[in-house]
C-alpha cells in the first residue's frame, strides 16, 4: 500500500513537471527571436545559477561524492548543455507543433536509457504501449508533411536522445542525492562554462524586447530549467523511471495546445485524435510490470 501510495504520489509529480516542460518549446521560440540561441540557450542556466547557489548558501548543502559527480556530468550534458541549446537553435527555424511531435519520442528515449543506466526491465506489455505512442506521433509527423528532415530536425532529435539520457541518469541519482539537489547541482557545473559565452552575446538591443519575451526568458530560467526538473526527478525517483517517463506522451499535444494560446498556431481536429491514441498509451503503460534488477516485479 505505501508503496503505492508512493507511486501516485510519484506519477503527479511527473504530470507537474511536463505541464510545466511542455511550456518550454512556446517560451523558448518567443524568447530566441529576441535574445538569440546562446543567451536562451545557456543563458537561462546561468539566472537559475544565481537562485540555485543563494538555496544552497542558506541549506549549507555538502558536496556531493566523486561518484555522484560522475552523474551529474551526464546530467549536465542533456538536461543544462544540449536539450536548451539544441531546441532554442531549432525554434529559429520550426513551428512549435514541428518539435512538440518529435520530443514525443523522449518517453522511449528515457525507458530505454532507463533500462541501461538504471536496471529497469519493462515488460513486453510496457514497450507495446511506448510503440503505439511512438507510431502515433510518427503518422501525426506525416500527416504534418514533415516526409523531409532538416538539420533543425536532427538537432531536435539529438536533443531527445541526450535528454533521455538525462532523464534516466537523474532519476536513478534523484533517489540517493535528493529530486531536486540533482538539477541543482547539474546547474552550477554548467553555469561557470556558460558565462563567457553569454557575455559575449549580450547586447544594448537585448534591453528593449518586449514583456513577452522577458517572461518567457524567466520562465525557461526558473521553471524549464529548475522548478519542472525539480518535481520530474521527483517523480521518476518515486515512481519509477520507465513508468513516469510515459507521461512524457502528453507533452507534445500540451505543447501545441499552449502554442494555439500564446503563438496563434492552428490546432486540428486529427490533433486530438492522436492526442486520445497517446492517452490510452500512456494509460497502458501506467499499470504494466516493472522489473527492477535483483527484485521481485512490481505492478502499479
Amino acid at each position: 500500500m505505501q508503496n503505492e501510495k508512493r507511486e501516485k504520489i510519484g506519477f503527479l509529480l511527473g504530470t507537474i513537471g511536463v505541464i510545466c516542460f511542455s511550456l518550454t518549446l512556446p517560451a523558448t521560440r518567443i524568447a530566441v527571436e529576441y535574445f538569440g540561441t546562446t543567451i536562451v540557450g545557456l543563458g537561462r542556466t546561468v539566472v537559475a545559477a544565481f537562485l540555485v547557489a543563494m538555496i544552497f548558501i542558506v541549506r549549507k548543502e555538502k558536496l556531493p561524492t566523486s561518484h555522484q559527480f560522475k552523474s551529474l556530468g551526464i546530467v549536465a550534458f542533456g538536461a543544462v548543455l544540449g536539450f536548451p541549446l539544441l531546441t532554442s537553435w531549432a525554434m529559429e527555424s520550426l513551428p512549435v507543433s514541428h518539435g512538440a511531435v518529435e520530443v514525443a519520442l523522449l518517453p522511449l528515449a528515457t525507458a530505454g536509457f532507463a533500462m541501461l543506466r538504471a536496471g529497469e526491465i519493462p515488460s513486453i506489455k510496457f514497450w507495446i504501449s511506448s510503440l503505439v505512442g511512438s507510431f502515433a506521433v510518427i503518422i501525426y509527423a506525416f500527416h504534418l508533411g514533415f516526409g523531409h528532415l532538416q538539420f533543425a530536425d536532427l538537432a531536435i532529435l539529438a536533443a531527445v536522445l541526450i535528454l533521455g539520457l538525462s532523464y534516466a541518469e537523474g532519476g536513478k541519482l534523484a533517489k540517493e542525492l535528493g529530486s531536486w539537489q540533482v538539477i541543482a547541482w547539474a546547474i552550477l557545473i554548467g553555469a561557470p562554462f556558460f558565462i563567457i559565452p553569454v557575455g559575449l552575446h549580450l547586447t544594448i538591443e537585448m534591453l528593449h524586447a518586449p514583456i513577452q519575451a522577458w517572461v518567457s526568458f524567466f520562465y525557461l530560467a526558473v521553471v524549464s530549467q529548475f522548478l519542472a526538473y525539480v518535481a520530474w526527478y521527483s517523480g521518476m525517483a518515486l515512481g519509477g523511471i520507465a513508468r513516469v517517463s510515459q507521461i512524457q506522451y502528453l507533452q507534445p499535444f500540451l505543447m501545441i495546445l499552449f502554442a494555439t494560446v500564446f503563438l496563434d498556431e492552428s490546432i486540428t481536429s486529427f490533433t486530438i485524435l492522436i492526442a486520445l491514441v497517446v492517452v490510452f498509451s500512456v494509460i497502458l503503460g501506467k499499470n504494466t510490470t516493472i522489473i527492477k534488477k535483483g527484485s521481485q516485479p512490481k505492478k502499479n
